[in-house]
């Protein structure tokens, strides 16, 4: 063994469903906490050298983990390290991949940093954002990123990639999309001091019809809205227990969209097509609603299946309410997804992370 290596202090047996926010999943065959690119590095190299699978863990909280647990070593991701850079021509914001996220948010905005002000509330650490590309309220942060520092894990060298290095797309990257390739170390954002605030989102928008926004006014609407929603993790919130937005919103081509909007006046759940909520994309796509769907299909908010249900305050949000198994929980998502494929013809695609399984779950 490496020298190094012996300073990791592996643990075994550990449950997954801790360190989750729905509370669910069995137990890591290893895990190991790292604070430190050298420590990722002795890790990934402790893996490599037993041929053991690894999984890279951030908050948890866009994690599907299966009953039996991952059969691995588990790497959670504990770098921490903020700091600011202002320039004549904008500010950056830098942050090590073990920052928490909604920390972070809350900085920029106490710092006057417009550009980040909408992704407040977002459970999960900073170095997990470019992975799902996440979003909310009309930003993405892949519109305010600067630079991304990666591991490479092959060679275990350093490498800074640009946004469109990373080929973003809708709660997509390549990160996502080849997830045994990289480890984001570090992201750094460009913001704008003294900006303000962006407000493309209409309900968020009319929150301020007789207001002028500031950063921190914005925030604390988003947060509002997020709460009443319950995808703000708060421990006396049961339906925060949950993984955020279980499925994507569908992105169809015109042609789909013209046989979903028949299938939705068929089965007279509008009057008239363009009453169905949709969002016009800039290559001509259209992003429907997937929450919509699911409520139209006959899912009610706070269906209950046992321990599991929909959260009584967002169709999208499947919850657990305790005691349940994550077999449970996807069988509630397949029961959704089947509605909402009957009735309107649209497969939902799961959003969250699906760990630990022989095969895709759903």
């Amino acid at each position: 063994m490496r020298e190094v290596d012996a300073h990791l202090q592996i643990q075994r047996g550990v449950s997954l469903a801790a360190h989750t926010s729905l509370g669910l999943g069995g137990e890591a065959e290893a895990y190991v906490e790292v604070r430190s690119r050298d420590a990722l590095t002795a890790a990934l190299r402790y893996a490599g050298e037993r041929g053991m699978p690894t999984l890279l863990l951030g908050g948890g909280s866009n994690l599907v983990i299966a009953d039996s647990g991952f059969s691995g070593l588990v790497i959670a991701l504990h770098m921490r390290g903020v700091e600011i850079q202002r320039g004549q021509e904008g500010a950056l914001l830098f942050a090590q991949a073990g920052e928490p996220w909604d920390a972070l948010v809350a900085l920029s905005v106490r710092e006057n940093l417009a550009g980040l002000e909408c992704l407040s509330g977002i459970p999960g650490l900073a170095g997990a954002t470019p992975v799902q590309n996440v979003g909310a309220y009309g930003v993405e942060v892949s519109q305010r990123l600067e630079r991304i520092t990666v591991l490479d894990r092959t060679s275990l060298e350093e490498r800074v990639m640009t946004p469109e290095a990373c080929q973003f797309g809708y709660r997509d990257s390549l990160f996502k999309r080849e997830p045994e390739r990289f480890v984001v170390l570090s992201v750094t954002f460009s913001l704008v001091p003294d900006g303000a605030p962006t407000l493309r989102y209409r309900e968020l928008a009319q929150c301020f019809e007789d207001e002028a926004p500031t950063l921190q006014r914005v925030r604390e609407e988003v947060l509002r809205l997020r709460r009443g929603k319950s995808m703000v993790l708060d421990e006396a919130d049961p339906d925060s227990r949950s993984a955020g937005s279980f499925f994507t919103n569908p992105i169809v081509d015109r042609a789909t969209l013209a046989q979903v909007e028949r299938r939705a006046l068929d089965a007279g759940v509008v009057a008239d097509a363009h009453d169905m909520p949709r969002f016009e994309l800039a290559d001509g796509q259209v992003k429907l609603a997937a929450g919509w769907f699911i409520e139209r299909a006959g899912v009610e908010k706070g269906t209950r299946r046992g321990a599991v249900g929909v959260s009584a305050h967002h169709a999208l949000a499947l919850v657990h309410h305790g005691g349940g198994r994550t077999e449970d929980l996807l069988a509630l998502a397949r029961e959704v997804r089947a509605k909402v494929q009957a009735c309107f013809g649209v497969t939902l695609v799961a959003e969250p992370v699906m760990v630990g399984f022989d095969a895709p779950p759903l």
